[in-house]
């Protein structure tokens, strides 16, 4: 067989479809694999590049194919859609992620860990336990209201919400009031879970040594360094601070023609996630600020003569701008606004 330089893999659940190509760019193989056979094929495969998208699995495969010696990248399916030709099928699929992987233009996405994706699957199970609370909240809520019940925002009014069931009253009636403390009763098993699986994630950054680093940069808590760290495995695959921000999505849509740029506002491209801790932890630390006297001269500049949210989108990317720099050169975090002015 003439020597394979570059494979295409279509992941599947049970079966995977290869697409090979030697060093001309000939096509010399195509065939199925079943999934208790790719392992042993990768195997006995002198080492090769292997393209696939990052999708459910990837990371998987990329570690076990990876073991044998083969150079494996993975690339987000979005990318490799415009190489897919028509009549698709997991054999177009396949020559599709194995042309796109040899483009020098293509982007890449880091293989992660097992310990990241564990981290990643914490996060994951306490933001599916917090949109179920909000959930639970907000039916409890509803169904009151048709009543004419109601209370502030927040835990505490929930929380005197929940109290009123507990005795029976003549306002709401017996089988609502039952339907609704199964609600309740929900509510607090999931706030317990929630709570536990925040603390657990907390205890871990406190521990590691990277995580402790980023902590040192303001509005940044365990919950925004234990995501980083888990989703990011090289941020050397961004070639600056405002690729990482673009990557996130706080950086706004570029538009050009002509020569004239014209950048708008942040989409939601990117990774959601990310953002929305990026500009909570920024909410949160401008309130802190306004409410002790800004110490920062940029950010003072800044709420000066923009709106407070723009204020608020512009540090959270410039917080990433500095998380990237930090993962980038292993360096601390240096507080230039603190820092003693030159003689």
């Amino acid at each position: 067989m003439t020597k394979i330089s570059t494979i295409g893999l279509d992941l599947a659940k049970n079966v995977f479809q290869v697409h090979g190509v030697d060093a001309a760019g000939a096509v010399v193989l195509r065939r199925q694999l079943r999934r208790a056979a790719v392992e042993k094929f990768f195997a006995q495969l002198p080492p090769c590049l292997v393209g696939m998208e990052a999708c459910g699995s990837a990371h998987h495969w990329a570690r076990v194919i990876g073991k044998y010696g083969h150079e494996v990248k993975l690339m987000p399916p979005a990318y490799v859609k415009p190489y897919v030709k028509r009549n698709k099928n997991d054999g177009r699929d396949a020559e599709a992620i194995c042309e796109a992987v040899s483009r020098p233009t293509m982007r890449f996405v880091a293989v992660k860990s097992v310990a990241q994706q564990a981290a990643l699957a914490v996060h994951g199970t306490r933001a599916l336990l917090v949109r179920q609370r909000t959930m639970a909240a907000n039916a409890l809520r509803a169904a009151l209201s048709e009543l004419g019940i109601v209370a502030a925002q927040g835990y505490e009014g929930l929380r005197e919400l929940m109290a009123r069931l507990e005795k029976p009253s003549e306002e709401i009636p017996e089988i609502m009031r039952g339907a609704l403390l199964v609600l309740a009763t929900h509510w607090r098993a999931l706030d317990t879970d929630e709570r536990a699986l925040e603390r657990q994630i907390g205890k871990a950054a406190r521990r590691d040594r990277d995580a402790k680093r980023l902590m040192e940069v303001p509005s940044v808590g365990p919950m925004i360094a234990s995501t980083v760290l888990a989703k990011v495995p090289d941020a050397k695959l961004f070639r600056s601070g405002r690729d990482f921000a673009a990557w996130i999505g706080l950086t706004g849509k570029d538009h050009g023609t002509g020569g004239k740029h014209r950048p708008g506002r942040i989409s939601k491209r990117g990774d959601r996630v990310l953002r929305a801790l990026f500009i909570s932890g920024a909410s949160a630390h401008l309130r802190q600020q306004k409410a002790r006297g800004v110490s920062d001269p940029w950010l003072r500049d800044l709420l000066a003569r923009r709106p407070y949210k723009v204020a608020m989108v512009a540090f959270a990317a410039k917080t990433a701008r500095i998380i990237w720099a930090m993962l980038v050169k292993g360096e601390p975090y240096r507080d230039r606004a603190s820092a003693p002015a030159a003689a």
